[in-house]
């Protein structure tokens, strides 16, 4: 049967070769996906897996048959159509690099997803030690798929390669698990790896409005296969701070305006602390015995997947040492590398079209070297844009070997110093303010129900100006200042009430300057991150405050590479509401946050120390200030 199938995908590819008219060209190159229909021949399967569910597979191959190709894969949530073997999409591969260049192209929907059998599990947890046909996950779904096409897909050259942005990121990460011997090349791209710290949950604290914005496009139960998408959930208002405020606690958003359709928003409203449902959805710890070639994508300014990136790269790195594993980081929101120039985000531009300069010079000829054994160098262990100077550079090493560790203050005056506070700052050296839930702090200064992917380079003026945000800043700096690498918050609080978040956020204040200068003044965010204080000690054991005790509350922001130009100052915001990228802690201590009741949301009082016995700070990697690359 197999040799039936092969045989005869083989002999349609010549006869309809031979049908290929000069009118028919002309016809087609009226069509978006022109060149993909002339030079490609599509074709769809149910391919068997080991416990016999069938998963539904759209196959590209190249018209012209005097070749071998690799097969590129993609395995997807989100749909592979348009469906029907007469029909193409736009677009297939990592970037238009690829239809060209000559590639199999293999998407897959991936188990109970449109058009596959099966049942749908959200970032499916990995089986080790598989010993039964029924122990199936991601990474045996991609063996069985890779192991039918290399028998049944005519053209190949035995080598397979995968990539995927986001949650096909994901399947990217767990399909390269114990690989199959084809499986040459993977470039899991802003992959989520444990979803108790990416996409909707941060540290404990919930995601909200981008939880609700994927939730209801991505989560709703399919009693069957279909290839018809979800429609898409229209709001009531376009005024997120307003809609979510006034529902009040996750579960009343829930009854108000999901009405139970949403599975896993019901799952997490179950398990806020970090238990065995979160714990066995963590792919991190599994990413063992991979393919010979891993690349990992983000950007810095991944609102999405950030923490899963990063985390990703150094666990192959760590239990993979025989693997060429290497990095790149761009000034992009999440999959901009893919989608967009990449030249700016926001208010902010980068001096060149980044993304487009990474499709084709550093993604491509990934693939091509491992792939085809095309004579391109091997990628540098790290490939990292520098924000700030707008400029690329390489590192053999990520983080750079060649920081060091620096620690700075939060001092008196509003001041943040790389001196601690001397044995004259006691206990009555702090600053303190009011964080009143029912009035939270916004997040973004536009009116939205959504996570907007520009926030993360966003003028923090707006929230500086806030009586309930502390602010804390550098002297004007006389030198350039490169910071690098994972940074961690070191905080002593305290507060009034039992329970509380903590926010803090990284910015770039550029100069004052006459009213025509871009930018003057502006506050950039360059990293933010919170937590949510009752787990401070332990994510699976929530633990109250003592009012008024001092307590240190310590986490990562993560990765940066920035330059704080001579001119600017380093700022720090600290606060307790951010809202409503962030639910709102009632600060009242209760078992389960999500079901909160009004009377719950209580204003405090919160301090940050600033004295010796408890010194705030924010720990940071600093590297000399050489000149950095210019742009390509």
């Amino acid at each position: 049967m197999r040799d039936f199938v092969r045989a005869a995908l083989v002999l349609s590819l010549w006869m309809f070769a031979a049908e290929v008219t000069p009118r028919a060209i002309a016809q087609e190159l009226q069509q978006p996906e022109s060149y993909l229909r002339l030079h490609y021949l599509k074709s769809e399967h149910m391919i068997p897996m080991r416990d016999g569910v069938k998963l539904f597979t759209s196959v590209f191959v190249p018209r012209d048959t005097t070749k071998t190709y690799p097969i590129m894969m993609k395995r997807t949530p989100y749909a592979v159509g348009p469906y029907g073997e007469d029909k193409y999409p736009a677009r297939v591969g990592p970037s238009e690099h690829f239809v060209k260049a000559g590639y199999i192209f293999v998407n897959q929907d991936v188990r109970g997803r449109f058009a596959s059998e099966g049942e749908f599990t959200q970032v499916t947890p990995h089986i080790p030690n598989k010993s039964k046909p029924t122990d199936v996950d991601e990474s045996s779904d991609t063996f069985d798929t890779i192991e039918w096409l290399l028998k049944n897909i005519p053209q190949h050259n035995g080598r397979v390669g995968m990539a995927g942005i986001s949650y096909p990121g994901f399947y990217a990460a767990a399909g390269m698990i114990d690989a199959h011997p084809a499986l040459k090349a993977v470039s899991p791209q802003a992959p989520v790896g444990d979803w108790y710290f990416d996409d909707f949950l941060h540290h404990g604290s919930f995601f909200l409005a981008h939880a609700f914005k994927w939730l209801t496009g991505n989560d709703r139960e399919r009693p069957k296969p279909t290839t018809e998408p979800a429609k898409p959930y229209v709001y009531p208002t376009p005024d997120g701070y307003k809609m979510f405020l006034e529902a009040g606690s996750v579960e009343n958003i829930d009854k108000l305006y999901l009405k139970g359709t949403i599975p896993f928003w019901k799952d997490m409203m179950l398990h806020p602390n970090r238990d065995e449902f979160w714990q066995k959805r963590a792919l991190i710890p599994h990413l063992k015995n991979v393919a010979p070639a891993v690349m990992t994508v983000t950007g810095w300014y991944d609102a999405e997947d950030l923490y899963g990136s990063f985390k990703t790269y150094h666990s192959v790195e760590k239990q993979n040492p025989k693997v060429n594993n290497v990095l790149v980081v761009g000034p992009w929101h999440h999959g901009g590398w893919a989608s967009v120039d990449g030249d700016k985000l926001g208010n902010v531009t980068f001096g060149s079209k980044t993304s487009a300069f990474y499709r084709e010079h550093i993604e491509l000829p990934f693939f091509e070297k491992y792939l085809k054994d095309k004579d391109f160098p091997a990628p540098a262990e790290a490939t990292v844009f520098e924000t700030g100077s707008n400029a690329w550079r390489t590192f053999d090493h990520w983080p750079p070997k060649k920081t060091e560790t620096k620690q700075l203050f939060v001092r008196e005056g509003g001041s943040l110093q790389f001196a601690p506070p001397d044995k004259a700052a006691t206990d009555a050296s702090f600053d303190e303010f009011v964080s009143d839930p029912n009035k939270p702090v916004p997040y973004c200064e536009i009116i939205t129900p959504k996570m907007t992917i520009e926030y993360m380079v966003d003028d923090q003026r707006f929230a500086s100006r806030r009586p309930d945000v502390l602010t804390y800043q550098t002297d004007v700096f006389t030198e350039d200042t490169v910071v690098a690498g994972p940074i961690e918050a070191d905080l002593w609080v305290s507060t009034t009430g039992t329970d509380a978040d903590w926010v803090v956020k990284l910015i770039d204040v550029r100069p004052d300057a006459p009213e025509a200068t871009p930018l003057a003044g502006y506050q950039m965010l360059i990293r933010s991150e919170v937590i949510r204080g009752r787990f401070r000690n332990d994510y699976a054991k929530p633990e109250p405050f003592k009012p008024g005790e001092p307590t240190r509350v310590r986490f990562e922001l993560l990765d940066v590479l920035h330059r704080f130009q001579k001119g600017h100052r380093l700022m720090v915001q600290i606060q307790s509401t951010w809202f409503p990228l962030v639910d709102r802690n009632p600060q009242t201590f209760v078992d389960n946050i999500y079901f909160a009741k009004p009377e719950d949301f209580k204003k405090a009082t919160h301090r940050i120390f600033r004295s010796a016995a408890h010194p705030t700070s924010l720990r940071m990697g600093v590297l000399p200030a050489a000149k950095s690359l210019s742009n390509p």
